[in-house]
């Protein structure tokens, strides 16, 4: 019996992230969603408002036998720009923002050590700006947000925006 893990991520437009981590390998499930916010049964037109506190998300379920915590976070980190506050390229408000909603203090631990390590590295020439907080509650977002990339790859964002960044993900992994 395989055990699996879940991790909460917010990286700008959930779709950017779930079209990177459908590739990783050990990620068995993907739900677009929303947390981080104070209103309850968020609806995407609610939260790109802004006044929701929610950002969009990505909740992973993955095998840590497959891929670790840690891997996880070093794919994220590869994929956005954690330095930008409320902002990923041309998509700003707070539910952009970059943001590791922890399930448990190991999650916490390991984000807050690869945050060390980044910054120690000086490898983002800003500060990160990274909410690091633990998951009060995952909502996830409406069906058709759902495999959105996959099922939309012409669609002019997902064609202009998603693509080239999945394209430099495969390149960063060895991957065609």
């Amino acid at each position: 019996m395989n055990v699996t893990e879940q991790a909460t991520l917010g990286g700008g437009c959930f779709w950017c992230l779930e079209a990177v981590y459908q590739e990783v390998d050990g990620v068995t499930s993907i739900v677009s969603g929303y947390a981080g916010g104070h209103v309850p049964n968020p609806t995407y037109e609610a939260v790109c408002t802004g006044a929701t506190g929610h950002a969009e998300v990505v909740q992973l379920e993955f095998d840590p036998g497959r891929v670790s915590y840690r891997q996880i976070l070093e794919t994220f980190f590869a994929i956005h720009d954690p330095t930008t506050l409320n902002r990923q390229g041309d998509d700003r408000g707070p539910q952009y923002r970059s943001a590791i909603f922890w399930h448990d203090e190991s999650q916490r631990e390991t984000a807050q050590a690869l945050i060390g390590e980044l910054t120690a590295d000086q490898v983002f020439s800003d500060p990160i700006v990274t909410e690091v907080r633990p998951l009060d509650r995952f909502w996830p977002a409406e069906s058709y947000h759902q495999d959105y990339f996959r099922r939309n790859p012409a669609q002019p964002y997902c064609a202009f925006v998603i693509a080239p960044k999945l394209a430099k993900y495969r390149k960063r992994a060895g991957k065609r």
